[in-house]
């Protein structure tokens, strides 16, 4: 069963940045497509982008032009590059798997595994 970690997540002020990597110890995640989601407390997890296993990518408006996404096959990793980060963006991020290239909109019944998350707290 692919199991997908993620790190990075801490404090940040506003303003700042953050690397968020997504891993899968003992796995190749090559053929997989990954999307980042999030949840606000209080609020429904939200695709933000995603990478198909060719590399094409694909982004909500929210977050297009300050996050980007990565992946790096031979590291068999994943990555949220998020810069100009604000208060709005504290949430529990997550990294998905799917079998399928990305598709919009981004929903998380259409991943196939998840992470357990990192918290992204944007606070002064």
């Amino acid at each position: 069963q692919l199991q997908l970690v993620e790190s990075g997540g801490g404090l940040v002020q506003p303003g700042g940045s953050l690397r968020l990597s997504c891993a899968a110890p003992g796995f190749f995640l090559d053929n997989y497509a990954i999307t980042w989601f999030r949840q606000a407390p209080g609020k429904e997890r939200e695709g933000l982008s995603c990478i198909s296993s060719s590399g094409s990518t694909n982004y909500v408006d929210s977050v297009k032009g300050r996050f980007t996404i990565s992946r790096d096959n031979d590291k068999h990793m994943a990555y949220l590059e998020m810069n100009s980060l604000n208060p709005e963006d504290t949430a529990v991020y997550y990294c998905a798997a799917s079998h399928l290239y990305c598709r919009a909109p981004l929903l998380p019944s259409r991943m196939n595994y998840w992470g357990k998350g990192t918290l992204v707290t944007v606070s002064s």
